[in-house]
């Protein structure tokens, strides 16, 4: 069994560069590797293409990237509750391409499985088309929509063993999945890192041979980006 195991983000992160493509898993402030991403704002690398659903909040998750302008183009799904995102977005200093959120979540999954790109109806019609190959199938018009292409994808996980293989919690079972294996390089932070043969075989989402380098992180904030309660009776 290859051992992925390597002792910490920064042994991780080994081979990043300015202008290089990532991809970063999680939803909201759900399941985003937290530990790579405040390693890259350290590194302060400089004109990266960033593939997430959106890009946290503003002093969260791609929030920090952006602060710091290390970010050149978001690849994303969601505006959400960054402000920052929107008016770099808004003035022009960003690059934004919108993408509707399952075409957004197939490209992933196309590189992951090695297709070049898929077939798919949503955005046929809009902007979102144009400029696009489009075919019809059985009466019905679709949009070719090409596989991303990454250098690095960083995801977390729950758990996970020295072999890779890796098991989600949770709505951190987003865009997690579809990402591993989808990159040149697949790096999986985990909440607890276990020897090869003690997870459950039954319960492994992800299997090692989809990730290249996989650690414990650690000061895990998990926050809330909409917090809602009920009022008190």
């Amino acid at each position: 069994m290859i051992n992925k195991k390597v002792a910490n983000v920064t042994d991780a992160l080994e081979g990043v560069k300015d202008n290089m493509t990532f991809m970063f898993g999680g939803f909201g402030l759900s399941g985003i590797p937290e530990n790579a991403i405040a390693k890259l704002v350290k590194l302060n690398i400089k004109g990266l293409t960033c593939i997430s659903n959106n890009a946290g909040v503003d002093d969260f998750g791609l929030g920090l990237l952006l602060q710091q302008k290390q970010i050149k183009k978001m690849i994303s799904s969601y505006v959400g509750e960054n402000d920052e995102f929107e008016r770099q977005m808004l003035s022009g200093e960003l690059d934004v391409e919108l993408i509707p959120q399952g075409t957004l979540a197939e490209r992933c999954r196309a590189a992951q499985a090695g297709f070049p790109a898929v077939y798919t109806p949503a955005g046929f019609g809009t902007e979102v088309a144009e400029g696009k190959e489009t075919r019809e199938f059985d009466g019905k018009m679709y949009v070719l929509e090409h596989a991303f292409k990454a250098d690095f994808a960083f995801v977390k996980a729950w758990k996970g063993d020295e072999a890779g293989n890796l098991i989600f919690k949770g709505t951190a079972r987003n865009f997690n999945p579809n990402m591993c294996g989808a990159a040149k390089i697949t790096v999986a932070e985990v909440e607890e890192l276990v020897p090869v043969g003690e997870l459950d075989p039954n319960q492994i989402h992800i299997p090692g041979i989809f990730v290249q380098r996989i650690f414990q992180g650690e000061k895990y904030e998990k926050r809330i980006e909409q917090r809602t309660v009920r009022q008190r009776s």
